[in-house]
């Protein structure tokens, strides 16, 4: 592709009087992604100089109609995107409907069978966040509609509830992980009061699905969104329904949902409300019962570890986070029940969790054991009068109960972490 080559194609890509030659794109988009050295370079310049044109964007739909290049058409949805980050307010209120209807429709083609959503994934994920973008801009002044809209198509099809479950998880993470440095406060503000007003419904939506689907793809992304509505729903939706029951009973002992069940269990763990002790309790404990089933207290955690598939080692390390989140926030209301076996078996799986080889896993690990001895100390410190070297406490002086109750885990745990010392070098 000569220079003079490459003006003549940009100069018949921009001339807006005529059809847009979908082979030329085609074949520029193609040199792009295949060439090398002077023609890529031209290939680029071409492709830049068509995307900031202020009018590439009414091309999208013919492009996407009739392009057979994937990267062309993914090259068609960023002049799209680009044009809804930078311009979507001084387009004029038809257009900016007519896109939005645009990009609905073809989320519902695209994503209407199993078989078709699998094939165009990455285009579809595309179009997801082009939807989401403009969610954050008209949503809900503009678009009052959209979550009953949403709710609505996902009751008519399964694989269409699959990716409404993926563009709700989408939407839930720019309006709540990723606003700040993204949108004004007062903007924030606005999108996670409509978001939490109108959760009612989509929370409806979620339990349906997990009470009744058997379509294994939408009940896993059912629970991924699941999981990230968990740290900011009003309480009630998780502890005053069958929520936490369901995750436990139903889903945590199957292998493709257990990961992520023990993820939202973890997320739930990690909330500090005083008013909701039993339901933590009962939480917890019917929790260890489970996990009895799947993994029994004489497991060496250690040898399953290096042994297991991917998916059987992030359990591992989902449990270990599982734990340390419980203990840390509701280890003391464990220690006041009546039965302390629930308390003992974690502390003896964290135990054979710590013996894992890997690095990640005895971060966490050591993070809740620093936590433990930490607030024993701080309960009851070492009095230092005999040596400053050697902390210890007068002859006569009791161990206190606490202390006493943690003590041969905690000696356990020094074993495990000297094991894992680096060896000093042999002089």
């Amino acid at each position: 592709m000569t220079a003079g080559l490459a003006q003549e194609t940009v100069n018949k890509l921009l001339d807006f009087n005529q059809k847009l030659d979908i082979a030329l794109l085609d074949n520029v988009v193609a040199a792009m992604y295949a060439s090398s050295g002077q023609e890529q370079k031209m290939a680029q310049e071409v492709l830049t100089t068509l995307k900031e044109h202020p009018d590439a964007w009414t091309k999208v739909d013919t492009i996407l109609e009739f392009s057979t290049n994937q990267q062309t058409k993914y090259y068609a949805l960023q002049i799209l995107e680009s044009v809804i980050k930078t311009r979507w307010k001084v387009l004029p209120r038809n257009q900016c409907e007519g896109i939005k209807k645009y990009i609905v429709g073809l989320i519902i083609k695209t994503s209407s069978s199993p078989e078709l959503m699998e094939k165009e994934k990455t285009y579809l994920n595309k179009l997801n966040l082009i939807l989401v973008a403009i969610l954050k801009r008209e949503w809900p002044k503009n678009w009052e509609s959209f979550i009953p809209d949403i709710i609505g198509a996902s009751k008519t099809n399964e694989s269409l509830c699959q990716n409404n479950m993926v563009i709700l998880k989408l939407l839930s993470e720019e309006v709540f992980d990723f606003s700040s440095g993204q949108m004004t406060q007062t903007k924030a503000k606005h999108l996670k009061d409509s978001m939490c007003s109108q959760f009612s419904d989509v929370f409806t939506l979620c339990q349906y699905v997990l009470d009744n689907s058997n379509n294994a793809a939408l009940v896993g992304a059912t629970l991924d969104t699941l999981l990230k509505f968990l740290n900011w729903i009003p309480l009630g939706y998780i502890f005053e329904t069958k929520l936490i029951q369901t995750l436990i009973m139903k889903f945590l002992t199957v292998p493709m949902f257990r990961n992520v069940s023990m993820k939202c269990l973890t997320e739930i763990a990690g909330v500090t409300v005083p008013h909701y002790d039993d339901k933590f309790i009962a939480m917890f404990n019917e929790s260890m019962q489970q996990l009895e089933t799947m993994l029994p207290v004489d497991t060496n955690i250690k040898d399953a570890y290096k042994k297991g598939s991917d998916a059987e080692q992030m359990f591992i390390q989902n449990l270990a986070m599982f734990f340390c989140a419980f203990l840390k926030e509701h280890g003391s209301l464990l220690e006041k029940q009546p039965s302390q076996e629930p308390l003992l078996k974690s502390l003896h799986y964290l135990l054979l969790i710590s013996e894992v080889d890997e690095v990640e896993i005895s971060k966490i690990c050591l993070e809740y054991w620093n936590a433990l001895a930490a607030d024993l100390y701080r309960e009851s410190p070492f009095s230092s009068t005999a040596s400053p070297l050697f902390m210890s406490r007068p002859a006569n002086s009791e161990t206190p109960g606490r202390r006493k109750f943690y003590q041969p885990v905690l000696t356990k745990v020094r074993y495990i972490m000297i094991s894992k010392m680096a060896k000093p070098e042999e002089v």
